[in-house]
């Protein structure tokens, strides 16, 4: 509910209240937001009161002791005085680069913000489940005071998932044009200083680890510049007071809906304010926007909790699964898929391939996906991307003959592609070497032997569109891993001429044109976005495609942090989890099948391994792991999330149903302690009242290929769910240096852990 009264609006969630103020008729003060509170006529305890200034600051013309440089704002603007980061810079007719927007008029509405499909962006949606949902769009209109050009302060609140979604959109309405040179999404100002930051950072092949920073004076910035949301800093971030656990306390959470360069700021000043900022990137980027047009910005995503950071993941989580995945993959159940790309790269044959999917069929697999080199002359990286032709000869036939081989075998199929990029050794390039983004006159820089095609033009995404949907209309494929293994560099297009600081952003519109135009052509493909793996994690891909491979890594012990880090602002259902081939790919670790696959379920499963070279005990441990999860796909692909431990050595995650009635915990213990002490698992989110059945997951011990094998002990209680969440279960002991008995728990390095919790 959204309540304006005595110049102040009160915006509330199911648990948190965001209060905004017009101050002197012009300017839009930041009050609260945070832990709901009841709505009052009179909020003079929320203002900031002003006596004599301060010094050398600068006021404002129609008050002597206001200066903006001290105040909670909701946006803020150059040659005001405020010296903070600002959030937008804009050139006017005149060339001055000083705004003066001040309050001008207000809309409140039912429902999502109006014009979100003008924007030609990703954007929060109403939950396809509920048709009567409380979702209410806040309209605050700010005029500039010489020129013809409006700002939108634009916020849609979420009720149930406690989910504020911000944008901006300019107006100009002057006859010149106007030069947008920095706009972000949402600017939010906090009146103390007393936070940590969390940033989700890292590289290929170790994306979205967690850091964490305490915030003293000065400006910190998490930013992408690789024309992706990318590897190195994730759009999601975390502010969380000192005393914030994974339970308790009070923190922040914010996201983008977009897949390019991002630029997130927060800044503590010297009077002990922080202000947080979220948005495009500045770095490249000048938009001419002309005169009686308009320019949206990507949205930006807000929460709050007083519940910890695992409260925060859950209003992520389920404001991602209900208002950004695709309405009709929403709590839709996600197959279990067989990826030939470790097993093979590029050397295979279709009887190869046959081969691996007739064996996935015999241990439940459901879908057989065929990864790169399926193509054109493709057998290696160097060459044949953009040539979206079926090599026959290689796969022995048809793609239509080769798929209907695969459905017969009692398995669906899918295939992977990479539309955005182009080899210079391939036919299109020979025809349109101007379609790839590089400079002229220029040496381009390559990577992984290819450039990238450039989407700001219209026959480029045309041609892509018209690419990809002929493969697809061409046999039943159903599932699409959509790849992009490499940065933009060289950024660049004939197409823009004297307006090359559009290209980043216009790069964006055109991949999201083509993932609309071919996702709502075949809306019952699974589309599964990948960018050197987790390269683009972000909710713009998600609004398209519903799930990511969360990382090229499948080493466990690495993807237990991966997909940790991934889980503070995402849903397991975004997350594509493997199980891999030891020694890994990756890191050349050793680690158990039963443990590769106890950290998988914990997202949406698939192998990427041979699997007609695992050994007859291999096999059955594998069929075991695949009957598991389908008995608990629904709780590990929706179920609520929640970290329990995260110590150096020892892991505990817990995924429970939403009635409260089941679920399933993780332990995993990286390496083996002499005379390891006690362990002790405490559960959460159960109800106290009810007895449940507390069980370990019997789970095959593989030594080697020799096959010498036996069985994890037996764990089973029967207890109140007050006393598995407050006192929990003393588990039988580890293997200590002495005797070995039949109960012993043989953890090991890098061992796992499975316990069922059913109520009875």
């Amino acid at each position: 509910m959204i309540i304006f009264q005595n110049n102040v609006f009160h915006a509330s969630t199911k648990n948190t209240s965001y209060i905004i103020r017009v101050r002197d008729g012009q300017y839009i003060e930041q009050l609260y937001y945070g832990k709901k509170i009841r709505h009052t006529s009179d909020y003079e305890a929320l203002y900031e009161k002003n006596g004599t200034g301060y010094g050398n600051s600068i006021v404002t013309p129609t008050d002597s002791r206001l200066t903006l440089d001290n105040i909670c704002l909701e946006y803020s603007f150059s040659g005001t005085g405020d010296y903070r980061h600002i959030p937008l810079t804009l050139q006017m007719p005149d060339s001055c680069f000083s705004n003066q927007f001040v309050y001008d008029s207000y809309r409140i509405y039912q429902g999502t913000y109006e014009e979100n499909d003008k924007t030609n962006m990703p954007f929060a949606k109403k939950s396809q489940d509920k048709e009567q949902e409380d979702v209410e769009t806040l309209d605050i209109v700010l005029k500039d005071t010489v020129y013809p050009v409006y700002l939108h302060l634009i916020y849609t609140f979420f009720y149930e998932c406690d989910v504020i979604v911000r944008l901006v959109k300019i107006e100009n309405h002057c006859e010149d044009s106007i030069r947008i040179e920095k706009v972000m999404s949402m600017m939010l100002d906090l009146p103390e200083q007393e936070y940590y930051l969390h940033t989700f950072d890292g590289l290929w092949i170790r994306e979205r680890h967690k850091n964490r920073k305490k915030l003293v004076s000065g400006i910190y910035v998490n930013d992408s510049t690789t024309g992706s949301s990318s590897n190195r800093h994730n759009p999601f971030i975390m502010l969380t007071k000192a005393n914030c656990t994974q339970d308790t306390g009070d923190c922040f959470g914010f996201n983008l809906i977009y897949s390019g360069n991002h630029y997130e700021a927060v800044e503590v000043s010297e009077y002990g304010k922080i202000r947080i900022m979220s948005g495009l990137n500045p770095h490249q980027f000048a938009w001419t926007l002309d005169g009686n047009d308009v320019f949206y910005t990507p949205q930006a995503v807000l929460t709050y909790s007083d519940k910890g950071q695992n409260g925060l993941s859950h209003n992520m989580h389920v404001f991602v699964n209900q208002h950004i995945i695709p309405s009709n993959w929403q709590g839709k159940e996600r197959p279990i898929v067989i990826n030939n790309w470790e097993a093979t790269y590029f050397d295979f044959t279709g009887d190869k391939l046959l081969e691996i999917a007739e064996e996935a069929k015999s241990l439940g697999i459901e879908m057989f996906v065929l990864d790169d080199g399926w193509f054109s002359n493709r057998n290696d990286d160097t060459s044949s991307l953009g040539d979206w032709t079926v090599n026959e000869k290689k796969i022995g036939g048809t793609l239509d003959g080769f798929v209907k081989k695969i459905n017969n075998l009692g398995i669906k199929f899918g295939l992977w592609f990479e539309p955005e990029m182009i080899c210079e050794i391939s036919e299109l390039y020979r025809q349109h070497p101007d379609w790839a983004v590089k400079v002229p006159g220029r040496e381009a820089y390559l990577g992984r032997n290819q450039l990238v095609l450039d989407l700001t033009r219209q026959e480029v995404c045309e041609y892509i569109v018209d690419a990809v949907t002929s493969i697809l209309k061409s046999a039943p494929v159903e599932y699409v891993k959509w790849d992009m293994n490499r940065h933009i560099t060289d950024a660049y297009s004939a197409g823009l001429l004297k307006r090359q600081g559009e290209f980043y952003h216009r790069y964006i519109l055109g991949l999201y044109q083509i993932m609309k135009e071919i996702t709502e052509e075949f809306p019952d493909v699974l589309f599964e976005s990948c960018s050197s793996g987790g390269n683009r994690f972000d909710l713009g891909m998600l609004f398209y495609m519903p799930q990511i491979w969360t990382s090229d890594n499948t080493d466990a012990n690495q993807r237990i942090d991966i997909q940790e880090g991934t889980s503070f602002g995402y849903p397991l259902s975004a997350m594509a989890a493997h199980v891999s081939a030891v020694p890994n790919h990756q890191t050349l670790r050793n680690i158990s099948i039963e443990t590769r696959f106890h950290v998988a379920c914990f997202g949406v499963l698939g192998y990427e391994i041979d699997i007609t070279k695992l050994t007859e005990m291999e096999k059955i441990a594998v069929a075991q792991q695949i009957s598991f999860y389908k008995q608990y796909r629904r709780l590990f692909q929706f179920g609520t999330f929640s970290r329990l431990k995260s110590e150096q050595n020892l892991v505990v995650w817990q995924v429970t149903s939403g009635d409260q009635k089941e679920a399933v915990i993780l332990v995993y213990q990286r390496l083996a302690v002499s005379n390891p002490p006690g362990d002790i698992i405490k559960a959460v989110n159960l109800l106290p009242d009810e007895i449940y059945t507390v069980k370990s997951r019997k789970q095959y011990i593989i030594k080697g290929k020799e096959e010498v094998a036996g069985m994890s002990e037996e764990e089973e209680y029967q207890v109140f769910g007050d006393m598995l969440m407050h006192a929990g279960i003393k588990l039988v002991q580890q293997f200590s240096g002495t005797e070995l008995l039949e109960q012993t728990r043989l953890m090991g390095d890098f061992g796992t852990r499975v316990y069922e919790i059913k109520k009875k």
